[in-house]
This record gives C-alpha cells, sequence and structure tokens, in this order.
C-alpha cells in the first residue's frame, strides 16, 4: 500500500496522555477534500496499548479547522476502543465523508492509570483501506 507523506498525521507516535497527531494534513487552501472518493484514517498500533491497571482508556477522533491552533477544531468521527482490542498490528479505521476544513489532525484521548500505545494514522481512501485490511495475514485485529 501506498504512503502519502502529507497524509502520515503520527508516524509511530508514542502516547501516554492526551495528545493531538504529532503531523496536521494541509490541503493548501479552505478546500473539503472529503468531497468525492470517501476518505478515512487508518490507525495502526505499532506498540500494544497499556492496560495494567484495567482502568486505562482510548479514544481517538478526526478533527478539522480552518487554522493550525484548532481553536474552532470541528470533530468529524470519534471512536473509543477498548485496551485488549489495541494489540501490536490492531488497525483502527475512522471513516468520514464531508465537512473538512483545511487542516486535519487526530486527537487521541487516553485516560486511567498508566495508559500509553504507540501509533501511526494516515489520511487515505477508504477503498484502499478496505482492500488493505480485507487481505490482511492472521493475527492481526481490524476493530470499527
Amino acid at each position: 500500500m501506498l504512503t502519502d507523506y502529507q497524509a502520515t498525521l503520527s508516524n509511530a507516535q508514542a502516547l501516554t496522555a492526551t495528545a493531538a497527531s504529532t503531523n496536521l494534513y494541509d490541503s493548501s487552501a479552505a478546500y473539503d477534500i472529503s468531497r468525492g472518493e470517501p476518505l478515512g484514517v487508518m490507525i495502526t498500533v505499532d506498540v500494544a496499548a497499556d492496560s495494567t491497571t484495567g482502568d486505562e482508556t482510548y479514544s481517538f477522533a478526526v478533527q478539522t479547522d480552518d487554522n493550525t491552533g484548532f481553536s474552532s477544531a470541528k470533530e468529524l468521527i470519534a471512536k473509543t476502543v477498548a485496551a485488549a482490542d489495541l494489540g501490536a498490528g490492531a488497525i483502527v479505521i475512522l471513516p468520514f465523508h464531508t465537512g473538512m476544513e483545511q487542516y486535519t489532525r487526530v486527537n487521541y484521548t487516553l485516560g486511567g492509570t498508566t495508559p500509553s500505545v504507540t501509533v501511526t494514522a494516515e489520511v487515505k481512501p477508504l477503498c484502499d483501506i478496505q482492500t488493505f485490511t480485507s487481505n490482511l495475514p492472521s493475527g492481526y485485529t481490524v476493530s470499527f
């Protein structure tokens, strides 16, 4: 599968608390790139989520805004995923269809005593994500 550097929002980003993705997707103009081919963010777990104390929580949200400070961020989609479903190699797909502004990011909300996970997140056409995830070798988990 091809990877677009500009569409990579997190590249093996280690998380231990609530944070935004390291990178932003900049459509270079206030243009809704989600018109046409439906898009999604594919989050791949590089290092499994911690669930040591059992109270760790993990939520992922795709946000968009017209400025890089995300002062008026709009949430396109959000998903809470159980730590048990975030083993190494797991994939979380966050599809979205319209409403994108110039900048897009993922906001990771972690809670509990010792949350930690390392992820890579990329904006991709949904058809590419579905093709990729339907052909995964055994041992991978796909969360919807």
